[in-house]
């Protein structure tokens, strides 16, 4: 999957950077900094202790060598960062590092501010894909085109009305996203068993302002057992991957030589293969689908980090932490990409008109059937256009000629009627309406988004 990164034009949205060592690092040392802040605040520990630590908590100042050699010898992930905080402090400052804390406190409530940065990395994409789609509903709200049920035509509809489903769709992953962010951002310091013990009578009182100086909510009880919100937070992302994918396997299907009917964003100078020339392959949609394979493999490991044993396990935080930097990595993939296809797809209406042709009308049975339904019933409707359909689709007869020359359908029928309702934009039913309601409730929501990131 590492190539995919790497992929010529499309970039990384910055999840990346997140998940790398020195990141943690840096949110490892914001926790422990506002950990002694929130101390001071309550009389834990000297009140100039707290600012010197939190002088002192950068990693541009930490001798990074130093650490390394502490993790190869110690075996732990905190500690040596732990020991080195301590050795830069000034004056007897670093002796109140990580106090009453245990390691998970730290890298938990650190990779959950990791989880937020990628968050609202996750909504600026999915502002700019709301608004691209709303454009693309409204362009393409009168591009009829087959509307396919089971991989055959079925009735007509339009393109505008297939954005409105993804649209529709994406509009309550925000909803879930949004949702889930009090449950998913908090903060925990229960202490080595999740007892608030270490902290004396002020345990919860010192969570509560750590979280609030990290701008979190606070665990009610801070278990290290307790997995579930970011469980939720990989399972949201698989849902969300879940609807690239069939969004990007649409646009892969349609985009067949077969089709035809849309096409990626192929830039000048792009080459399909390196052995047929012709070759304009669907890059970007087979990356989504490969990538949100990767995103809904991780809701196993999600679901599996809640199986821990007594009051902490490591490897449930391991699998937990995997769990979510490969989720979000990849969804930060998967929606760039997807934003290119919103803002670049070409869309082929003429295309569209002649893939509605190819069935000679049949596409159209539906409505003579209601309309004849309206003198001889429903069912007897259906009985006749039926034996008509089967007949045009077992035989070289065209299925207009087969309707003006039947009794049953001359004798309530004009030739005027059955052109009219052979027309394919005659039976549409709200699909503008509903591309139009869509467009809009996707602009809204981007704008809704923009205004909660600049407030």
């Amino acid at each position: 999957m590492a190539d995919l990164a790497t992929e010529l034009r499309v970039t990384d949205p910055g999840i990346r950077a997140l998940f790398t060592r020195n990141s943690r690092w840096q949110a490892w040392l914001d926790v422990e900094a506002a950990l002694a802040d929130a101390e001071a605040d309550l009389g834990m520990i000297p009140r100039a202790a707290a600012d010197e630590i939190a002088r002192k908590a950068h990693l541009s100042l930490i001798d990074i060598a130093r650490v390394e050699e502490g993790l190869r010898v110690t075996g732990h992930p905190l500690v040596p960062l732990i020991w080195e905080l301590d050795r830069i402090c000034e004056g007897d400052a670093g002796g109140f590092v990580h106090w009453g804390a245990t390691t998970q406190n730290i890298t938990q409530t650190g990779q959950i501010l990791l989880i937020r940065r990628s968050h609202a990395i996750f909504m600026g994409q999915l502002a700019r894909l709301l608004e691209g789609f709303a454009n693309l509903a409204e362009r393409t709200r009168d591009h009829v085109m087959p509307g396919r049920t089971h991989g055959q035509h079925a009735v007509p509809a339009t393109f505008g009305y297939k954005v409105a489903v993804w649209i529709d769709e994406l509009v309550r992953h925000v909803d879930r996203l949004r949702e889930c962010e009090p449950r998913t951002f908090v903060a925990m310091l229960g202490g080595g068993a999740g007892t608030l013990a270490s902290f004396g009578d002020q345990g919860r009182t010192v969570q509560d302002r750590l979280a609030q100086k990290l701008r979190l909510n606070s665990m009610p009880v801070p278990s290290r057992v307790l997995l579930d919100h970011e469980a939720e937070y990989v399972l949201v992302l698989a849902m969300l991957a879940a609807t690239a994918t069939r969004i990007a396997r649409e646009i892969y299907t349609l985009m067949k030589e077969e089709f035809a009917e849309v096409e990626e964003p192929i830039t000048e100078g792009t080459v399909g293969s390196s052995t047929m020339p012709q070759k304009r392959n669907p890059k970007l949609s087979q990356d989504i689908i490969t990538l949100g394979a990767q995103v809904r493999a991780q809701a196993p490991l999600a679901l599996e980090s809640m199986m821990a044993e007594h009051e902490a396990d490591r490897a449930i935080t391991n699998i937990a932490a995997r769990a979510i930097e490969e989720a979000c990595t990849a969804t930060g993939d998967i929606l760039e990409r997807l934003v290119m296809l919103a803002e670049g797809l070409q869309v082929f209406p003429d295309r569209m008109r002649r893939n509605l042709d190819l069935s000679g009308g049949l596409i159209m049975s539906e409505t003579l059937m209601l309309e004849l339904g309206r003198e001889m019933g429903r069912q007897r409707a259906h009985d006749v256009i039926y034996d008509l359909a089967q007949e045009a689709a077992t035989s070289d007869k065209p299925f207009r000629d087969l309707l003006a020359g039947h009794e049953e359908v001359i004798s309530r029928l004009t030739p005027a009627d059955i052109d009219r309702l052979l027309d394919p934009m005659n039976h549409i039913g709200q699909c503008r309406e509903m591309a139009d309601e869509q467009a809009a409730a996707g602009r809204r929501v981007a704008a809704a988004i923009r205004a909660r990131t600049e407030s």
